[in-house]
């Protein structure tokens, strides 16, 4: 059985739901690589290990702290180098807001956004490939 803290349980007639802080954590990862701006996330070294093994992680550089019935989330973001960064984090914090309340029903208190790196093109006919500084 998972230790409470790990999950959100909701009681109800038919039984019990469990949503894991990592469901939480990867719906506010792709919620946040959707925002254009956003280069990618920020994950650490454990995090590029995984990668590097052929693990794609989607909760990298997210952080939930998941309660009853309300989460906060840090996001650690790499930016896209010429974008404006106040408001490329005030549309990262409505989406992931928006994607967490309604795929969970929980109530999202904060979003707070840590600006991790700037993303370079690696050149002019690449775009997609992104170099952080």
């Amino acid at each position: 059985m998972a230790n409470e803290k790990e999950t959100v349980q909701k009681d109800n007639s038919l039984g019990t739901i469990r949503i894991a802080d990592e469901v939480v954590s990867i719906i506010a990862g792709l919620a946040a690589t959707e925002v254009e701006g956003i280069a990618g996330m920020s994950g650490g070294i454990a995090g590029g290990i995984a990668e590097m093994l052929g693990r794609r992680n989607f909760a990298k550089g997210v952080k939930v702290e998941v309660g009853e019935k309300e989460a906060a989330v840090d996001l650690y973001i790499i930016v896209k180098y010429g974008v404006r960064i106040p408001d490329v984090a005030l549309a990262a914090q409505e989406n992931v807001k928006q994607a967490i309340e309604t795929m969970t029903g929980l109530s999202v208190v904060e979003v707070n956004i840590h600006v991790q790196g700037v993303g370079f093109p690696d050149d002019e006919n690449k775009p997609e490939e992104i170099r952080v500084r």
